[in-house]
Order: C-alpha cells, then sequence, then structure tokens
C-alpha cells in the first residue's frame, strides 16, 4: 500500500488541542454565544496585541479584509491601485470589486512584489499599494513605506499568508493603514470554516470596519453609518481561533524546524530553488514551504504519484483568465514561477518520518 503524506491534516491537529478546542466549544454553545460576544472581542484583543497594533477587527474571510481596507481608505471608481501579478486573485478582485483599476507589476525571486518595478508603475491615478506576503516570507516593506509616504499613497498588507512574520522585529500586518488576514483551515491559524481579520492602528478605520461588517451598524448606539456588508467573523471560530493564537509561537518554531531539514536534505541539488533568503531583519515563519523546480509539473505529478500532496499555486497567473477581463502585460518573474512552483508539505502536524518520505520521494526524482 502506497504511503500518504497529506499537505495538512486538520483532523490530526484538531487531536493535539481537542481537550481546549472542545471547551471552548462548550463554553460558547453552553452559554449561547452566537454573535459578536466576548470570545470575538478577546479574541480581536489578543490578534491585536500579537501582530502589535492598536485594533483588529473579525472579519469573514480574507478577501472580506481586503474589500473592507480600501473601502475604508476611500479607494473607488477612477483609482488605481498596484498589486501584484504573483498572488492569489482575491487581491485582485477586491480592487476590481470597489471599482478601482488593479495595476499589476512583476514580482521578484522570492515571490513578492519587486520593488524596483513599483514606482513606475505610478501614475495621477494611483492611490494604493498592495503588497502581499507570501508564504511566509514579507515583502520589503521597508522600501514600500518609503515609496507610499513620498507619493501619498495607502498601504494595505495581504499578509493572510505570514501571521507572524517581522522585518527588524516589527510584524506583518503592522506597518499599512491595514493589515489583512485570513483564517481559511489551510493557514497556521486557521479556523474550521472561513474567517479573516484587519489590524490597524485607525481608530476610523478601525469604527469603519467594525460597522460595515454588521449591516453599517454601530451595535453599541443601533445607529446606522452606511450601507454595510454581513461580513462578521463567526463568534464560535473566534473562540477557536483565540485558542489556536495561544498556540501558534510554537508552531511556528516547528515549522522552521522543518523548513532546516528540508534545506539540509536538498540544498545541494541543482535543479531545485529553496526558500531560504538572506535579507538581514527579515524572519520567515514558513506558512508554505515553496520552492521552485526547473522540471515544473513532471517534479510534482512524481510527488503526487508516490503519496505526497502538493501545491503548485499558481500554475497558471490569474491575470492570464480570459473571463476576468484584466488589461495586463507580460510579467516574465511570474511566468518563470509559475512554471515551476511547487510547496512541499509544512504543517505542525507533520511527524518526522513523513517529513523523511517527502525528502525521500524528492531525492528520488532527481536520481538521488
Amino acid at each position: 500500500m502506497m504511503r500518504k503524506v497529506r499537505f495538512v491534516d486538520p483532523g490530526r491537529l484538531y487531536q493535539t488541542i481537542k481537550d481546549e478546542i472542545d471547551q471552548a466549544y462548550f463554553d460558547v454553545m453552553t452559554q449561547g454565544d452566537l454573535i459578536d460576544r466576548s470570545q470575538l472581542r478577546d479574541f480581536e484583543k489578543n490578534l491585536a496585541a500579537f501582530v502589535g497594533t492598536k485594533y483588529a477587527i473579525g472579519l469573514n474571510s480574507g478577501y472580506d479584509a481586503l474589500h473592507m481596507s480600501l473601502r475604508a481608505a476611500g479607494i473607488g471608481p477612477g483609482d488605481e491601485v498596484i498589486v501584484p501579478a504573483h498572488t492569489f486573485v482575491a487581491t485582485c478582485s477586491a480592487v476590481v470589486n470597489v471599482g478601482a483599476t488593479p495595476v499589476l507589476v512583476d514580482v521578484a525571486d522570492d515571490f513578492n512584489i519587486d520593488i524596483t518595478k513599483v514606482e513606475p508603475a505610478i501614475t495621477s491615478r494611483t492611490r494604493g499599494i498592495i503588497p502581499v506576503h507570501l508564504s511566509g516570507w514579507m515583502a520589503d516593506m521597508q522600501s514600500v513605506m518609503e515609496i507610499a509616504n513620498k507619493h501619498n499613497l495607502f498601504v494595505i498588507e495581504d499578509a493572510c499568508q505570514s501571521l507572524g512574520s517581522s522585518i527588524n522585529g516589527k510584524r506583518a500586518g503592522s506597518w499599512g493603514l491595514t493589515g489583512c488576514w485570513s483564517f481559511y483551515p489551510f493557514k497556521m491559524l486557521g479556523g474550521y470554516g472561513d474567517g479573516g481579520a484587519i489590524t490597524t492602528d485607525d481608530e476610523e478605520v478601525a469604527n469603519f470596519a467594525r460597522r460595515m461588517r454588521y449591516n453599517g451598524e454601530d451595535r453599541d448606539s443601533g445607529e446606522y453609518y452606511g450601507h454595510g456588508f454581513t461580513c462578521l467573523l463567526d463568534n464560535l471560530q473566534a473562540a477557536f481561533l483565540d485558542v489556536k493564537l495561544r498556540h501558534l509561537p510554537s508552531w511556528i518554531a516547528r515549522r522552521k524546524a522543518i523548513a532546516d531539514r528540508y534545506r539540509q536534505a536538498l540544498s545541494d541539488i541543482p535543479d531545485l530553488v529553496l526558500p531560504h533568503y538572506t535579507k538581514p531583519g527579515f524572519d520567515h515563519v514558513y506558512q508554505n514551504y515553496t520552492l521552485r523546480a526547473k522540471q515544473g509539473t513532471v517534479f510534482s505529478e512524481h510527488m503526487k504519484a508516490h503519496g505526497v500532496e502538493v501545491l503548485t499555486q499558481f500554475r497558471k497567473p490569474y491575470y492570464r483568465h480570459e473571463r476576468l477581463k484584466l488589461l495586463a502585460g507580460y510579467f516574465p518573474g511570474t511566468e518563470a514561477i509559475s512554471r515551476e512552483v511547487c510547496s512541499l508539505p509544512m504543517a505542525v502536524e507533520i511527524n518526522d518520518d513523513e517529513i523523511d518520505y517527502v525528502i525521500e520521494t524528492t531525492l528520488k526524482f532527481f536520481g538521488r
């Protein structure tokens, strides 16, 4: 029987914190705390403290965080927002859905926005930049903020894949007007269903998001502040996420240990480019262990055929999907990454024996 190594295994992870998760469930259900109760507020307070911001506002998804952030910044029709060409489509879709125009720029070898391409893309209509921190590694936020301050632009961080990452101790999600978070189940802080949040130091932005997530209503006064949305983080999910947040530092340490094992075993293979970067002060938390394989799909299919679940985001760049109707050029960095990208299993619930098997299967492909 062929071995199987799952990319992530939420059921196995649940077993490691079962007592705490079960207690959170029973507390919520026994008290009937289903919508906007203390569990949500506790999680928001703890998330803000972890990220290093004054406020956190729980929302229904990472997309809602992006969408709400753009609206809070007043970005809309006639405006342009710079986004990377290599990312999940939600980053771009949020811009489109507020009526603004996404302006795509290429990415660098670390998969994040190429800072040298940002300033040439700025026009008189540019209002914001959305850098994306992919796979646990932050974009060059020091340079992004310098450009944004120079041109008076909003910065909205798509930090959905990099909770806990930092540059010189300043964490992702604390640099821009907002940081945007996803608690999709496969994230290292994942719920049992979808969820999201924004973090911010701006009180007006926090109030806007807190009201607009609940149909525009201030729940304390009952006053409506606009035509809002229904995108409140579920109270039960907030309780679960608060449990998991307490474990996140140790989970990040485990991810780094797994990444180091991959590095030691695979670093001398010429056809692989591993995600170990050397920018001083940058901290990689390895949401994903995303490498580049010269053999592209052939390598990925080999891993799958031998029972190793891998992720190949994004083999087809989002801007090449015709129905999205994006006016985009050719982005050589993104195109090259898309041909070669492959993420190996990376999760705290994967054991050492399974990591050994992933390494063995990789080495076998390269005749080692």
